[in-house]
């Protein structure tokens, strides 16, 4: 500069780096799509940023491991939660979290609830889960269904303590055992845990904050037979510093398998905790290692 040189405008060297504005423009959008009461476009997104959409939409979901669709329904579900808890009727709480007609909200509420909004201002009381019990090589597994799909894939030694973690996971549910029919799909579910390998195509009711959805979304992409750490899957979720709300993520998880929370390890590759069992963790790894040779 000195000699009469301009700084670079790639690197920009007196200013943030490329890394860092990218960073602070998704902060920004994140900003705008929770104050704004309707879900704004990424056309909007992207000239509020001063960004082409193709480039803000890339970044965007580098950063936050979301695409800005995504984070404003999982922004739009927290406020229909808070809503439906604090206002005085449902139609209220809608008209509150932001949706300009009933029946749009009625069309996607049980895909953002889980459950009919009525259900959810009562705390869920007599959401329907059916649930079976069944054995694998690895113990006891409970699998349990709401009207969404499965939400939750539970291993152990005793049955009845499965039954018990079921009823604490839905306190206020109705809790119905399951017919021939369901019998089959809990098969299913064994068949995978014996042979990972096939694959577990089957609807999931994921039921946890934007962030940890953002974690079991990159849980899901591990492939049969592989390990990643906690610090890759930060950040491989735009989060580098976040390890430890990672590992919180993955105590969350309450789809056993389906969400292959197993397959995270410890930065030295040794085992950390898991909820049901590290020595279930050593099993499921070593027989996926083995059927991905």
């Amino acid at each position: 500069m000195a000699t009469g040189f301009r700084p670079c405008k790639r690197c920009n060297p007196d200013g943030l780096s490329v890394e860092a504005e990218n960073v602070a423009i998704v902060a920004r959008a994140c900003r705008l799509i929770q104050e704004r009461e309707e879900e704004p476009s990424l056309t909007y997104l992207a000239a509020a940023v001063g960004r082409s959409p193709s480039y803000f939409h890339r970044r965007f979901k580098a950063i936050t491991g979301l695409t800005p669709k995504d984070y404003a329904a999982a922004n739009r579900a927290s406020k229909v939660r808070e809503r439906l808890a604090s206002s005085n009727s449902v139609t209220e709480a809608i008209y509150d979290a932001g949706f300009n007609s009933s029946g749009r909200f009625y069309e996607k509420s049980t895909g953002i609830l889980g459950m009919t909004p009525s259900q959810y201002r009562a705390g869920g009381t007599n959401e329907e889960i059916r649930f079976a019990v069944g054995e694998t090589s690895l113990g006891a597994i409970l699998v349990a269904s709401s009207k969404k799909g499965v939400a939750s894939i539970l291993l152990g030694d005793d049955p009845s303590e499965l039954v018990r973690e079921l009823q604490d996971h839905f306190p206020k549910a109705r809790l119905i055992g399951g017919d021939r029919n369901y019998e089959a799909l809990v098969a299913r579910v064994v068949g995978f845990v014996e042979a990972p390998r096939l694959g577990l195509d089957l609807p999931l009711d994921v039921r946890g904050t934007a962030f940890q959805r953002r974690v079991w979304q990159a849980l899901q992409r591990i492939p049969v037979g592989q390990t990643v750490s906690y610090a890759e899957i930060a950040r491989r979720i735009g989060s580098p510093n976040a390890m430890r709300a990672v590992a919180g993520a993955c105590a969350a998880n309450h789809l056993a398998v389906a969400i292959p929370c197993h397959r995270v390890v410890r930065n030295d590759g040794s085992l950390s905790g898991y909820a049901w069992g590290v020595e279930r963790k050593q099993a499921l790894l070593t027989r996926e290692a083995a059927r991905s040779l």
